[in-house]
């Protein structure tokens, strides 16, 4: 369960930036999860609720939001886009194998909340 250790990341992201906006009381974090990105958001949040019980002031019972982010992928023969996640690697439009993901693997901090 590597969503343990982003969870660390994330705590340590953030209260970088509390720190450089003088600010006491982290309330709610936002996370851009995409839907191919390997982060089970389940496990990230589950994670997220122990890390944050154990935390200090700034952090203490923190929440945490997670927005999860379909999977796009463009096909470089026909251009166009299409779910990830229901075609994999092949075009469902004309079948070619070229193709790359557009989005769809972020792990991102989205938006922090303070009080």
């Amino acid at each position: 369960m590597h969503e343990l250790g982003i969870v660390f990341h994330i705590i340590k992201e953030v209260k970088a930036v509390a720190a450089q906006n003088a600010c006491s009381k982290v309330s709610k974090v936002v996370m851009d999860i995409g839907e191919v990105s390997t982060v089970v958001p389940y496990y990230l949040e589950d994670c997220w609720k122990w890390a944050v019980a154990r935390e200090d002031s700034l952090m203490k019972d923190c929440r945490l939001e997670v927005n999860v982010l379909e999977a796009v992928t463009r096909c470089d023969a026909c251009s166009k886009e299409y779910s990830t996640v229901k075609h994999a690697k092949i075009c469902p439009y004309c079948g070619s194998e070229e193709t790359f993901l557009l989005r769809g693997n972020e792990v991102e901090i989205k938006e922090i909340e303070v009080e």
